[in-house]
């Protein structure tokens, strides 16, 4: 990944958080961007074109919530939260309102940096295997990060497309909420898991045409969620 072409997009009201994060990324070689409220963190979001958003919780105008929600209408740009707020469901809730990840205040700018480079190498397929899965029309690249569904290309969020990256390569096999959880963001607070239901949704709302009786994702009653599993072995297709 060359963090040189990155622009991060630093979006938070206090100057003192946006110097320390803006110089540890920048000593990362990365460029940096910074907005101080909700509505010129969305000017900025078009005009600044980042490569991913590092977004506060708390902001004037309208919060990061908001921010996440509207640009997640129009973009799978990758979210960081940051949150001074220690409790879990407020974590929770930033999960569901888009971002692929949080960082709690107070935090470590090197482990942000480490956290930035993470999901910006998940975005673009890093550490993904020279794979294609298929099954009944749906598609998915694992190296270039790609889906297709019925000659059709379907945009996933970085976290989306690993849920079901996840999934595809386990067809079958019935994962809890908090196995997803660890697999994913190595998170395992109980707490944390209604937040893979909305994950699970929001990726139904893409790939499955019927969302009562879905073919792909299946629901486990009381236990997970899991693939549906191939019917023949031409199903599933390596490369």
């Amino acid at each position: 990944m060359d963090a040189v072409s990155k622009r991060i997009l630093i979006v938070d009201d206090e100057p003192r958080v946006v110097q320390l994060i803006r110089g540890y990324l920048e000593q990362a070689g990365f460029h940096v961007g910074s907005a101080s409220t909700g509505p010129d963190a969305l000017i900025q979001f078009e005009t600044y074109r980042p490569s991913l958003l590092i977004l506060d919780l708390m902001l004037p105008g309208f919060d990061g919530l908001e921010v996440a929600r509207r640009i997640r209408k129009k973009s799978e740009i990758p979210i960081i939260m940051l949150t001074a707020r220690t409790e879990e469901m407020d974590r929770v809730i930033g999960l569901e309102s888009g971002a692929d990840d949080y960082v709690s205040k107070p935090f470590s700018p090197r482990e942000l940096v480490s956290r930035v480079r993470a999901v910006l190498r998940r975005a673009e397929g890093g550490l993904a295997k020279s794979t294609v899965l298929a099954h009944q029309g749906l598609r998915v690249d694992l190296e270039r990060r790609d889906v297709v569904l019925s000659n059709k290309p379907i945009e996933l969020t970085p976290l989306e497309f690993d849920l079901l990256a996840l999934l595809m390569e386990n067809p079958g096999r019935v994962f809890t909420r908090l196995q997803i959880l660890e697999s994913l963001r190595g998170v395992t607070y109980e707490s944390f898991a209604r937040s893979v239901d909305t994950h699970i949704k929001r990726l139904r709302q893409k790939i499955e045409s019927d969302l009562q009786n879905p073919k792909f994702v299946l629901t486990v009653y009381g236990v997970g969620y899991k693939f549906a599993t191939p019917k023949n072995e031409n199903d599933y297709v390596s490369g």
